[in-house]
């Protein structure tokens, strides 16, 4: 089989390549454009940064540690960096390292979704609710229809013990379309009541 990934000539181009090899399966590939890219200009930092992705999808954590860091040493205002190298922490169970890593991307961009989103999970895994909350309530804020938020904070306020409005916000999340969410409202909100009960339905 002949691969289309031709070679190019500059950094930006080859590590272009390496992206447009990587979603076409071509890993060897994406990595010869990416080495690439990086001899022709070590300053490059989004070759560091796709590279780092490649090695993470392999499993190969520590690898794409090194990468992430590379990147961010080359640019350290590179808010996608943090949010993925946060990721990884979080796959190592190192909680405490990922919040820090999405808290740097959210300064870089205050609207980041997705790094309030893991860290909001982050803070789960430490049982740090209320700050988990704050974190899907500032999804809320930005986008008023994230039904992820609202069902995280949901099962987050419930675990807080705050039942009735962690019902209300899976409520929220299956109204906006998450058919989950009245499982965990079944599960975790009408039981509630049913102690009042004699049991029978």
């Amino acid at each position: 089989m002949v691969t289309t990934c031709a070679f190019s000539q500059t950094a930006k181009e080859y590590t272009q390549k390496g992206m447009d090899c990587y979603e076409k399966h071509e890993y060897v590939e994406a990595l010869v454009n990416l080495n690439k890219a990086i001899e022709m200009d070590p300053t490059y930092y989004k070759a560091y940064f796709v590279r780092a992705n490649i090695k993470d999808a392999f499993d190969d954590r520590h690898g794409a540690m090194k990468d992430y860091n590379l990147a961010l040493e080359k640019n350290p205002r590179f808010a996608d960096a943090f949010f993925f190298r946060g990721n990884v922490k979080m796959k190592l169970q190192d909680y405490y390292g990922a919040i820090d890593d999405y808290t740097s991307a959210i300064n870089i961009n205050e609207n980041y979704i997705e790094a309030y989103f893991n860290r909001g999970k982050a803070k789960q895994y430490l049982q740090a609710y209320q700050d988990a909350i704050n974190d899907c309530s500032k999804i809320i804020q930005i986008n008023p229809k994230n039904v992820d938020a609202y069902y995280m904070r949901g099962i987050l306020r419930i675990d807080f013990g705050d039942t009735k409005n962690g019902c209300l916000d899976l409520s929220k999340a299956g109204e906006l379309g998450d058919l989950k969410a009245y499982e965990a409202i079944r599960e975790k909100c009408n039981l509630k009541s049913a102690d009042t009960t004699d049991g029978s339905y």
